[in-house]
């Protein structure tokens, strides 16, 4: 059987989801859901993605994942190996984490009702999983999904959470009135949802993002096919190529170096001379390893730091430190 195609292209947005090897958890307890959270927020940063909802439960997750660059791809090759190697490091073990290829059902975001269509199957997937204590509580009771964001104001969300596009989607603000009439809507969408009839509905309508490659019209299936054509037929490198999403984040990269150091004060001749793990290098690095997917090499050769295996150890230095965070605060805000 072929593998469904896989769509890179900027602004696509997914629902994007992954379960655990041969059936095996993702999160164990509640340490693991804030590792993966954590990892989530890394992510983001390092890539630029936008969440509009996501729910984590103990063995897969959902997200609804917007990229402004075309790097689902690169970015998912990071989060899943970072994730499984901290999630093993801390529970003692080795191996696969998750089952070897993600699933990314490409969405139409620009008309129709799939952006609200994919938010609420993925809000509702703690009451269809069973995971509520008391069904007659809401969906609120349960941590780990966007849902509890959606309800609260937007000074507790997380910078990369964007709850915007579903409630606009509804025709509601994101105010007092908006989120308790999103309340009532996701209420009523958990009672359809017990029904026989609902379940039979919703079975139908969520069939695109649970067993398609693309959620959308006619029209939006026919765009993507254009695509994936050029994309096989290698003519639409701006899109898919590897070697433009390189490019563009060594140019980020580059960009946030030179900030740093007109911050620091200091000039090439410094980074000549200083030792390998000179702080200063080493808060450089970090502050562009942070905030985009640029390789160790090419760091390690950019700040004259010595072997890139060497690399994770310096960023590890100035993570976390008060005078990286103070660097990264001036350069980001600049």
């Amino acid at each position: 059987m072929s593998r469904k195609p896989r769509i890179e292209y900027r602004g696509a947005v997914y629902h994007v989801m992954n379960r655990g090897d041969r059936g095996g958890k993702t999160c164990k307890d509640k340490l693991d859901y804030e590792l993966f959270l954590s990892a989530m927020d890394e992510v983001c940063e390092r890539t630029g993605w936008r969440l509009h909802a996501y729910v984590l439960l103990p063995n897969h997750f959902h997200w609804l994942l917007e990229t402004p660059e075309a790097n689902l791809v690169l970015g998912m090759k990071w989060f899943l190996g970072a994730y499984s190697q901290r999630f093993n490091a801390r529970h003692g073990q080795r191996g696969h984490v998750f089952q070897g290829r993600y699933k990314a059902v490409v969405i139409e975001s620009d008309s129709g009702a799939y952006f609200e269509t994919v938010s609420t199957y993925i809000h509702l997937n703690p009451a269809r999983a069973r995971l509520l204590r008391d069904p007659e509580r809401g969906l609120d009771q349960y941590g780990w999904s966007s849902y509890g964001n959606y309800l609260g104001s937007a000074r507790g969300r997380p910078g990369w959470l964007d709850v915007s596009r579903v409630l606009g989607n509804l025709a509601l603000k994101d105010d007092s009135k908006g989120r308790r009439r999103y309340e009532q809507y996701m209420e009523g969408r958990m009672r359809e949802l017990r029904t026989r009839e609902g379940k039979r509905m919703y079975n139908a309508e969520w069939k695109p993002i649970r067993y398609g490659w693309y959620a959308g019209s006619e029209e939006f299936r026919q765009r993507l096919l254009v695509k994936v054509k050029k994309a096989v037929a290698g003519k639409d490198r701006l899109s898919y190529s590897g070697a433009a999403m390189r490019e563009h984040d060594e140019k980020e990269a580059e960009r946030l170096i030179c900030a740093g150091m007109k911050i620091l004060r200091i000039g090439k001749d410094d980074l000549t001379h200083a030792g390998k793990g000179d702080e200063q290098k080493c808060m450089l690095a970090w502050l562009a390893h942070a905030h985009t997917m640029v390789s160790h090499k090419w760091l390690s050769d950019r700040l004259n730091m010595g072997h890139p295996q060497n690399l994770s150890a310096y960023i590890k230095k100035a993570q976390n430190r008060p005078p990286a965070a103070r660097l990264a605060a001036k350069v980001i805000n600049k």
